[in-house]
């Protein structure tokens, strides 16, 4: 027969109660660290394994949280999730991940799907600014984070990076370098970061005193590799003297990639390429990626602690929380080649 909780108190010499607190997580902080590491020490002696569903029934959670991801093969998920689940496991919670291939319905369903399993609470990494889940989730007091998006309209938390400091420092890196001509491969229109990383290109170059015409925008509709290569096929067709690109993400900026090999030029001698995210292995293609680098670890740590905040206390005020970025210097940039 397997060892109870009451078997662990007896052995540790504690009432069962407090066996239990110094065995949950989230109740850890109630009991003497002593008193602690002894209750640990009899439940490993005794081989003792904490039923979940009874906890559940005894605290009406269920001890998991929902994340919410567009599309769980972009390198860029990757650490979210994983520091999603580093905070939330270290606190006694299991994660389900749903992938929603950013299409609004099947999104809807998976997080219908989510919430009847009883989710305690819920991470989305969703970027479309319309979505009317936000809104029904809101509504029904459901305990939720935005992840890689801010939406000050609505009471949310959430946490996201620094867009608008990212694409000043990528443009103002490439104006030192000498450009003037510099197109943007924007993001899809439909996506808050998107929107804000193109509305800020707009307004940079105008600080840089470039002119608008100088600087196109072609606008990506994913933010996909091959959408990438569209992108920049549109700019050196429709504007030749464009000497650098900023893409609004690096599978936007690999697309350009695949473009300059196409076409028999050389990257950054004849086209410098920024990208944005800084996902795993951007360092590693050739040219080396300059990029902005975005903390997605800390994105998805972040959020499981603003989820479990809320659990601990679900009348705290809702709060954004936006993270630096950092301009990371590699080998795709360089003066344009009529310095």
């Amino acid at each position: 027969m397997s060892a109870t909780l009451r078997d662990v108190a007896a052995a540790a010499g504690v009432h069962a109660a407090t066996a239990s607190r110094a065995l949950n997580p989230e109740t850890l902080g109630m009991v003497n660290p002593a008193t602690a590491k002894r209750v640990r020490e009899a439940a490993e002696r005794l081989g003792y394994v904490p039923n979940p569903i009874a906890r559940s029934l005894k605290t009406n959670r269920t001890l998991s949280l929902g994340a919410v991801v567009p599309d769980i093969t972009n390198p860029l998920f990757a650490p979210i999730i994983r520091g999603i689940e580093d905070v939330a496991v270290a606190a006694g919670y299991n994660v389900l991940i749903a992938n929603t291939d950013n299409e609004p319905d099947r999104e809807r369903d998976q997080v219908a799907s989510l919430r009847a399993r009883q989710v305690d609470g819920l991470i989305l990494a969703t970027a479309r600014i319309e979505d009317p889940v936000i809104s029904t989730l809101i509504a029904d007091k459901v305990p939720i984070v935005l992840v890689n998006r801010v939406e000050p309209d609505l009471p949310i938390f959430s946490v996201a990076g620094d867009d608008a400091s990212g694409i000043r420092q990528a443009l103002r890196h490439l104006h030192e370098l000498g450009h003037r001509r510099i197109a943007h491969i924007a993001g899809p229109s439909s996506t808050s970061t998107g929107v804000v990383r193109r509305r800020t290109f707009q307004l940079e170059i105008g600080e840089l005193g470039l002119a608008a015409e100088d600087c196109p925008i072609v606008e990506a509709a994913s933010y996909q590799i091959e959408d990438g290569a569209g992108c920049l096929r549109t700019v050196l067709d429709e504007h030749p003297g464009v000497t650098a690109v900023l893409a609004a993400n690096d599978l936007l900026a690999i697309g350009c990639y695949e473009v300059l090999a196409e076409r028999g030029l050389s990257c950054p001698a004849d086209l410098s390429v920024v990208g944005f995210n800084d996902i795993p292995f951007v360092d590693k293609v050739w040219p080396p990626l300059t990029t902005v680098h975005v903390r997605h670890y800390d994105f998805g740590a972040e959020a499981a602690r603003l989820v479990l905040e809320q659990l601990r206390d679900p009348a705290i005020s809702p709060k954004s929380v936006l993270l630096s970025v950092s301009l990371v210097v590699r080998g795709s940039t360089a003066a344009p080649p009529d310095r």
